[in-house]
């Protein structure tokens, strides 16, 4: 996988793309015709592709694995790519790969069966910057306690940029979902940092 990929986590403000570099950004592209057409279009989302399956699965050799498989999908099924967002297109194949990867090996996942109505949250509001500047190592931790569903959002929306129309065809949900639950996983987010700082497990 690239360097940016293995990259200290990193927390930035969500941002459409400028349209300046568009096999980067996922803004309008041709029809897929050849393999060459595929990797030009597909490669350069590699690193974000490998994030996402990582914060879904918890492993880096699984979410290789993960990734792998999501690539030999992408290319099968590559002529059904008509143009328009590359980067959300390649992502959901990655996110349906991962969960259903996950629910071949980890039938035992208790979040695999997580219901958003059933968990209420009480936690303080959300706090962007509070949670931008944690320390690297507990945000990465408090990351990964959170269920799929949340983690995703804060994985696509904070750390690869994506807009909320882009992370609604990703997880095919509708954009208030997703910022129904960007709002919560922060929340919670923000909760379990509180809670490393206050019992000394954060800097």
């Amino acid at each position: 996988m690239g360097a940016a990929a293995k990259s200290s986590l990193r927390l930035v403000p969500g941002r459409r793309c400028s349209g300046q570099t568009p096999p980067a950004c996922g803004n309008q592209l041709p029809v897929i015709d050849n393999r060459e057409d595929f990797q030009r279009v597909f490669l350069p989302h590699l690193d974000a592709a490998y994030n996402l399956a990582r914060w879904l699965v918890k492993n880096e050799t699984d979410a290789q694995d993960v990734v792998q498989e999501a690539y030999l999908r992408a290319l099968r099924f590559s002529q059904s790519f008509r143009g328009g967002n590359a980067r959300a297109w390649l992502l959901a194949i990655v996110r349906n790969t991962a969960f259903t990867w996950m629910s071949r090996n980890r039938t035992g996942d208790p979040s695999a069966g997580f219901d958003e109505e059933q968990h209420a949250d009480e936690a303080p509001p959300a706090d962007f910057e509070f949670i931008r500047k944690a320390d690297s190592e507990a945000l990465r931790a408090a990351l990964d306690e959170l269920p799929e569903e949340f983690r995703e959002m804060v994985v696509l929306r904070d750390v690869e940029g994506f807009s909320y129309k882009e992370i609604a065809e990703v997880a095919d949900v509708p954009i208030g979902t997703v910022m129904s639950r960007l709002a919560r996983a922060r929340r919670r987010l923000k909760t379990a940092l509180l809670k490393r700082f206050c019992t000394g497990g954060g800097q």
